[in-house]
């Protein structure tokens, strides 16, 4: 028999009677002038333009590509209208979604007549599918996952800690486990690859940090013994910072109200960072060498490690703890001098290339308008974030208000265009990276959302809650791409792969999930 369709719902009939707007261009559409502006420099690239009215994005890519001489190998654009109106201080960007008409002249934004300064930002040059299915739970671990990373050169190697006082790596093509890390006494509350890709550093209740050799799982010596209390975040040096014939330091903070900065190589700790009187909720390390540290004594510290150390700036403003921070680059930093090509076999490229390369991918993200420009977000118990910009001033940017309850994770997308924050609220909202202002929310968690992690085109964002679902949300439609049911409990844990092949999830089922497309 033949699959017979159901009748219309109400909803759909309803629908059908409605008149349908028609995305039509108009024929008789004039000629419009455009310039074009790179995003990060400013720089126009090759004066002013007439174009159709009617131009679609494509055809602005083919033409920008064509001007900036690189039509063989084109480069991936977004386009947005530089529209600078008179009674507003600073110029807003409106996106330019499929054409020129009905993203600008359609709505009024600007006439034929108008001169229009298209800016343009070059796109991630792959595009990540969502992940879309879990084959398999993978067991191994005895108690909760607290925390889990994937290597920043290779997607088929991750790394997670858990509440057995192991770390495990597993080998996320063949869904196995590839190695325990068995070493601390207590709970491992964070993990942390080094951005050269050869070393993995654990945090533990144990008031210790380990290091292990990333790719045999051997540890490396004793463990770095020095806080008082457990250590609740850890942070590398960023590669390009790191001096000719060294390996990268690590710093850890901890409960105690402390941040160490210790030599990976001789295992050494080179300083303590006091100052904070309370725990240390989290620590990281910036690409112009500054640790900024965020803690329960409501405030975040500054701190210049070329000065040995020295604060250089306390950010008071928030009412309560400090939950989480996020630099604009922190995605970069944390891939170093891998991208989406890299392999195992990239750690034993030349650390002086490696180096440079990391210095490069690092200036693209970190330069806005042809200066360096550090951004930093902080979240806290007290429902708000605030955006500052520590280089510049200890006064915040802006307030980011709209949470309802504590604010529990912060991340910069790794173009740093965007932010988003996940909440006790059960939404995850988004803000604008560069102004922080508020963009928009994701609302479909029923529980608190733990954690969030970008895909590496920043097209993509997954988040974990405690209703035990993954969730991957479209950033341009904000909309739900796809729901990822399949843990038993809540999800504590989650992370994107750097080539956007895989996301692994962890929480307390004691299962490792592996999603891919």
């Amino acid at each position: 028999m033949a699959t017979v369709i159901p009748p219309p719902s109400k909803k759909q009939k309803k629908e059908a009677k409605q008149v349908r707007e028609v995305d039509l261009i108009p024929s008789d559409l004039p000629n419009v002038l455009i310039k074009f502006q790179a995003a990060d420099s400013g720089d126009s690239v090759g004066g002013s333009l007439r174009v159709p009215g009617g131009i679609t994005e494509k055809q602005l890519e083919e033409l920008l590509n064509q001007l900036t001489g690189t039509k063989d190998d084109p480069v991936p654009y977004s386009f947005s209208l530089l529209n600078s109106a008179n009674d507003l201080p600073e110029s807003s960007l409106v996106d330019i979604k499929d054409n020129l008409y009905t993203s600008v002249l359609k709505p009024g934004i600007k006439t034929t007549e108008d001169f229009m300064t298209i800016v343009y930002t070059p796109r991630a040059i792959f595009k990540v599918r969502a992940v879309t299915h879990s084959s398999t739970a993978i067991a191994g671990h005895s108690s909760t996952i607290l925390c889990c990373q994937f290597a920043p050169n290779d997607s088929g190697r991750m790394c997670s800690g858990a509440g057995d006082s192991t770390a495990r790596i597993w080998d996320c093509n063949t869904n196995t486990p590839f190695k325990t890390l068995s070493g601390h006494t207590n709970w491992v509350l964070c993990v942390a690859y080094s951005p050269c890709g050869t070393m993995i550093a654990t945090g533990s209740m144990d008031n210790t940090v380990r290091l292990w050799n990333a790719a045999t799982g051997e540890a490396l010596g004793a463990p770095l013994q020095g806080h008082a209390k457990w250590i609740s975040s850890l942070t590398w040096e960023p590669l390009h910072l790191v001096k000719e014939g060294e390996t990268p330091r690590i710093a850890s903070g901890s409960k105690d109200g402390t941040v160490k900065v210790w030599d990976s190589s001789r295992r050494v700790c080179l300083m303590t960072l006091s100052g904070h009187s309370n725990a240390v909720s989290c620590v990281k390390w910036s690409g112009s060498n500054i640790l900024y540290s965020g803690s329960h004594d409501k405030t975040i510290r500054a701190w210049d490690i070329e000065a040995g150390g020295k604060t250089i700036q306390i950010l008071k403003s928030h009412a309560h703890w400090v939950n989480h921070l996020s630099i604009s680059t922190d995605y970069v930093l944390r891939k170093g001098g891998f991208d989406h090509q890299s392999s195992r076999s990239s750690t034993k490229t030349n650390m002086a290339e490696l180096r440079k390369k990391a210095l490069a991918e690092y200036e693209k993200v970190a330069k806005l308008g042809g200066s360096v420009s550090e951004r930093l977000v902080t979240a806290s118990d007290d429902f708000t974030m605030y955006f500052w910009e520590p280089l510049k001033s200890s006064k915040p940017v802006c307030r980011m208000t709209g949470h309802q309850k504590l604010v529990n994770h912060v991340l910069f997308s790794p173009d740093g265009r965007f932010i988003a924050s996940a909440s006790f609220d059960n939404s995850i909202k988004l803000w604008d990276g560069i102004k922080g202002t508020f963009i928009g929310s994701f609302r479909g968690h029923v529980a608190p959302v733990y954690q969030t992690a970008w895909s590496a085109d920043s097209r993509l964002l997954v988040s974990c809650s405690k209703d035990t679902t993954l969730k991957v949300w479209d950033v341009r439609s904000r909309k739900l791409n796809v729901d990822l049911p399949g843990h038993a409990d809540e999800v504590y844990a989650v992370d994107w792969s750097m080539d956007g092949r895989k996301v692994a999830s962890g929480g307390k089922d004691k299962m490792v999930r592996i999603w891919s497309s």
